[in-house]
Parts: structure tokens; C-alpha cells; sequence
């Protein structure tokens, strides 16, 4: 047997527990038993209190959510909007599933963008700075539990910290439009579960270092793979938000390490949220003019979020600058004004030209020693 296959035999019943003492599950349809709540030692918050930030993305996201202060990340889009975040000083990114869709393929948040456009977007996203934390959407998982288990698979390939797995039907919308659509409570928890159990099954990629109680837990030298998987809902609109808290209570009992209840109209409805679903943490997403109110990072830290994402802040932003880049450009017949005095070396610049430089020169090259 391989390392590999003998290290996941030995941590699933070392590391990952479902617990008996855990709190009774609600006695409704599609509920976990107590046995089956599940527990993992390795990801328990407490182990990511303490330390210097890791260089792993995922465990970085860990150790954020873990201490004080909300987790901020302005949704981008395509690489100059990741740069621009990571200029602006944004230690977390998100990629919104409709800014991807609209970037990548000019079209509607109408679940038209496909795994594969997903995963291209984000492993291009994740390398610009490979420390960063970048939480993706993964719309539905793209399909039953075999689906969803390749879609964390393929995210975690390509660096992804972290991803949220919803409750829509596969002809998804945007969560803050109207006329949506939910599966059952036992096909959004299996969904879940699926991304849990597969994000588990992930060799390696965690520089985690156990110690204390978990040194005995833990054989010595083994990694574990630390992706963080939120559980989101849309059946607020659709079913009312005692409904949608509760959905997420039985996410959380089977592994989601973050809830998400998408389209919060209040201020009352979210503090309420966030107590119903303690101690897991909870995200809002903001978008402007949407159904959730425009909450500041503050505002929400207040009220006992832990992340707040600004889904579509850049893609808008870009629509109303190229907008009036191009009527001007057809207006006068020259981007002169557009410009406002950004040459080429400026832009580049933003986009990381002096580290290509510098690299380049380090490694023995002179081809970009002038430029």
C-alpha cells in the first residue's frame, strides 16, 4: 500500500470523528443523526489560533477566520482586478461565479459558465500571489456528489482556499435575482457532504504543524489538506429564512466550516443568523442594489459576521469605466482622456512588471534589462 492510501486509512479514524456528544440535530426531514456530526481534530479553530500567518492560502484563511476581525474580499473578475485588490492592500479575494461568467464569456450569471471556466479563472487568479486567500464560488458543484467531489478537486488544484457550494437547482441564477429555485434539504446536505469528503481525500498541501493533544492524533510528517468549504443556501427567498438557517445548521453538522444564507434583507436578520448558527462562522455578501442591505465591513463585523464579499465591486466598476472610455473614444477619436496619463510601462507596472524584471535578472537573464 502506498503512503498516501496508508495515511488517509490512518486519519480517518485519528483525525476525522463523528461524534455521539455533539449537540441533538432538529428532528426534521433530512437530518443527520448525532452520530454522523462530523469532527475533525486536524481543522478544529483552536489549532490556528496562534503562529505566524501561513504561506498555504488555505490554512492562511484558517488562521484568519480563527482571530479576531472580519475577513474582507472585494469580488474580482479577471487578473487586473485581482492585481488592482492585492494594490489596494486586500489580504483575501473572491471570485464571484457571475463576474466570472460575465469576464470570461460576456454573458448572465444563468448557470452558463462551466466548471471549466471556473477552474481556469481561478488557477489564473491564485498565481498571481499564491499567499493569498481566494474563496470561489462553485456554483451547484456542477452536478450529483461525484460532480461535486471533482469540482473541490479540481479548485484545490488550482489553489483555491476556499469554496461555497449551494442549494439552487442546476439552472441557477444569480442569488440576488428573482423566480430562483431550491432542491430538497437532503440533496443540498449531500452536496455538502460530498465537498467535505472530498476536500479529506485531498493529499498533502496543508504546512499545518500538529502539536499538543494532536501530536497524538497525527502521525508525524503527514499533511493534510486544509481547503475551507462553506455551505451556502438561497432558500431564504424561497422558503423563508427559518427554513434557510436550518438548512444550514445540518450543513454545519456535517462538515461546512462557513454558512452563507444568500440575500439577508436586514440588519436583525443577519445578528439573528449569525447567533441561531454559533459557532460557525457566517458570510454575507453585499452587492449594491441587490437583496441585502449595503452593509460596511464594519457594519457587518458588528453584527457578528466573520466574512463579508463584495461580489460584483470591480466588474460594476469596469462597465461604467469602459463605458465611458469607449463614448469618449468615439466621441474625440483618441483615448488621450481615458488615459489620464497611464503609459504603457504604468500599466504594466500594476500588473507586475518589476518582479518579472527583477526575476529575470536574478536568474542570469538580460532581456528585460531595458525596457
Amino acid at each position: 500500500m502506498s503512503p498516501a492510501l496508508d495515511y488517509f486509512a490512518s486519519s480517518k479514524v485519528a483525525s476525522v470523528r463523528f461524534l455521539n456528544e455533539a449537540k441533538t440535530s432538529p428532528d426534521i426531514p433530512g437530518s443527520p443523526s448525532d452520530a454522523e456530526t462530523y469532527y475533525n481534530a486536524r481543522l478544529d479553530p483552536v489549532n490556528y489560533l496562534e503562529g505566524p500567518l501561513s504561506s498555504n492560502p488555505a490554512t492562511r484563511l484558517r488562521q484568519m477566520l480563527a482571530r479576531p476581525g472580519i475577513v474582507v474580499a472585494p469580488g474580482i473578475c479577471d487578473g487586473i482586478s485581482a492585481r488592482c485588490a492585492i494594490e489596494a492592500g486586500f489580504n483575501c479575494l473572491y471570485q464571484s461565479g457571475a463576474a466570472t461568467t460575465a469576464s470570461r464569456l460576456g454573458q448572465p450569471d444563468l448557470a452558463i459558465a462551466t466548471l471549466n471556466d471556473f477552474v481556469e479563472a481561478a488557477s489564473m487568479v491564485c498565481s498571481i500571489n499564491p499567499t493569498t486567500p481566494v474563496i470561489a464560488d462553485a456554483d451547484t458543484g456542477f452536478g450529483g456528489p461525484t460532480m461535486v467531489a471533482r469540482t473541490v478537486t479540481q479548485y484545490a488544484k488550482a489553489g483555491v482556499a476556499a469554496l461555497h457550494i449551494e442549494d439552487q437547482v442546476q439552472t441557477k441564477r444569480c442569488g440576488h435575482l428573482l423566480g430562483k429555485q431550491v432542491v430538497s434539504r437532503e440533496e443540498f446536505i449531500t452536496r455538502v457532504r460530498a465537498a467535505v469528503l472530498a476536500r479529506d481525500a485531498i493529499p498533502g498541501n496543508s504546512d499545518f504543524v500538529s502539536g499538543g493533544h494532536l501530536s497524538r492524533l497525527i502521525r508525524p510528517g503527514s499533511s493534510f489538506f486544509s481547503q475551507v468549504i462553506i455551505a451556502r443556501t438561497d432558500s431564504a427567498q424561497v422558503l423563508g429564512m427559518e427554513e434557510a438557517i436550518i438548512r444550514l445548521q445540518l450543513a454545519a453538522k456535517v462538515g461546512a466550516d462557513v454558512c452563507f444564507i444568500e440575500g439577508v434583507r436586514t440588519k436583525e436578520l443577519l445578528e439573528s443568523t449569525v447567533a441561531a448558527l454559533a459557532p460557525k462562522p457566517v458570510l454575507v455578501n453585499v452587492i449594491s442594489g441587490g437583496l441585502t442591505p449595503s452593509f460596511t465591513s464594519n457594519e457587518a463585523e458588528a453584527m457578528g459576521a466573520k466574512i463579508i464579499i463584495f461580489s460584483l465591486v470591480s466588474c460594476v466598476a469596469m462597465v461604467h469605466a469602459v463605458r465611458l472610455a469607449m463614448q469618449s473614444l468615439k466621441k474625440t477619436g483618441t483615448d488621450f482622456t481615458s488615459a489620464q496619463g497611464m503609459d504603457p510601462r504604468a500599466f504594466f507596472k500594476v500588473m507586475g512588471l518589476d518582479a518579472v524584471m527583477e526575476f529575470d535578472a536574478q536568474a542570469g537573464g538580460s532581456a528585460f534589462k531595458d525596457i
